[in-house]
């Protein structure tokens, strides 16, 4: 009754029936972003046909600059690699609304893709993402919800691998012992052009 509920106000918020930002490309199923990072390009293509919600997310940052300068703040080697939620001066960076989980999309949380970060809350996602550096099948949906994949690493993987083996310390500002010594910078992410 209760998940009966929530699709039932889901369905009524105002946002879900909010047009769609035309600079998303909205009726692209397969977009593809270019992020250019310290170490390198990587280019990952995205799965609109399993997960439009979260994409339309992730791609409303893009645009809007959101990533741009921004620094990847958790490397777990041989588990992922993981940015969007601080800043080049580990100052978290403002987010939006969460989104609702698309964990049960049949995408899986093996090497080389992209999903969505969130906190216990399995609908908490806003802004931060990861990169899976292994096959990390605790992360997929069972008995409970998982982890929104949401596309995968077209290009660049050798530079997911040399993310996912810098040297970590413990930071401050993160509150964690995974941060990169050395700044992990995520200079830019553009989407391109249809």
């Amino acid at each position: 009754m209760t998940r009966m509920w929530f699709l039932i106000a889901l369905l009524l918020t105002p946002c879900a029936w909010a047009e769609p930002d035309p600079r998303i490309q909205p009726d692209n199923l397969f977009p593809v972003v270019e992020m250019d990072t310290s170490l390198g390009q990587i280019v990952v293509e995205l799965d609109r046909s399993r997960a439009r919600r979260t994409i339309d997310n992730f791609l409303t940052y893009v645009v809007n600059g959101h990533y741009d300068d921004s620094l990847f703040h958790r490397v777990v080697p041989g588990f992922v690699v993981q940015g969007g939620g601080f800043g080049n001066g580990y100052e978290p960076l403002p987010s939006g609304e969460p989104i609702i989980n698309e964990s049960g999309n049949g995408l899986r949380n093996q090497v080389g893709t992209i999903a969505m970060a969130r906190g216990r809350d399995p609908h908490s996602a806003t802004d931060q993402f990861y990169f899976n550096l292994n096959d990390n099948e605790s992360l997929d949906p069972g008995r409970r919800w998982g982890y929104a994949v949401f596309g995968e690493i077209t290009e660049g993987l050798a530079v997911l691998e040399q993310m996912g083996a810098v040297a970590t310390d413990w930071h401050d500002a993160v509150g964690a012992e995974t941060v990169p010594i050395a700044p992990l910078r995520l200079i830019s992410v553009r989407l391109r052009p249809e």
